[in-house]
């Protein structure tokens, strides 16, 4: 259980990290669309509102960063038994048909960022991906089939903690 607050606290390093740069971008974009060099002249002269939607998407970016930060922050690292499924909060080693190792961490956001943790890959995924979608409920040897009709691998969990 201490590796998996240690994964956490690592996730939540990394997530802050993105969030400082969506502030920094939402800010950036917001002085853009305040900026009063950026008047329109004339009706053709979209700057500002350019800048003004950017700024707004960047504002909402920034929301969702934080949002995704607080979750993780709440989260409970739970202890794992080899009689346990896989629910959130569940790092999976997934094995290969081809013996290679694949680590994913089950979160209930930030689904796609992949860190470094103790030298390894981690990949983040939510329950509603469609991996996730499969892994719920799963046990430590279970085989399952995943990708796309022409590049379909075969997988067994290997371990879950």
């Amino acid at each position: 259980m201490h590796r998996k607050r240690e994964l956490i606290e690592h996730l939540i390093i990394e997530l802050k990290a993105i969030y400082q740069i969506a502030l920094t971008a939402a800010k950036r974009a917001h002085s853009t669309a305040t900026d009063k060099a950026n008047v329109a002249e004339n009706k053709y002269d979209t700057l500002g509102l350019e800048a003004a939607y950017l700024a707004e998407g960047q504002a909402k970016r920034a929301s969702e960063c934080r949002a995704d930060l607080e979750a993780i922050q709440n989260l409970t690292a739970l202890d794992y038994s080899l009689n346990d499924p896989i629910v959130v909060g569940a790092l999976v080693i997934l094995i290969d048909q081809n013996e290679k190792s694949l680590s994913l961490f089950l979160a209930p956001v930030s689904g796609g960022l992949k860190f470094v943790f103790e030298d390894q890959t981690m990949i983040v995924i939510t329950p509603s991906s469609p991996l996730g979608k499969i892994l719920r409920g799963k046990f430590v040897d279970d085989e399952f089939e995943f990708g796309s009709a022409q590049h379909k691998k075969n997988y067994r969990i290997s371990d879950i903690s």
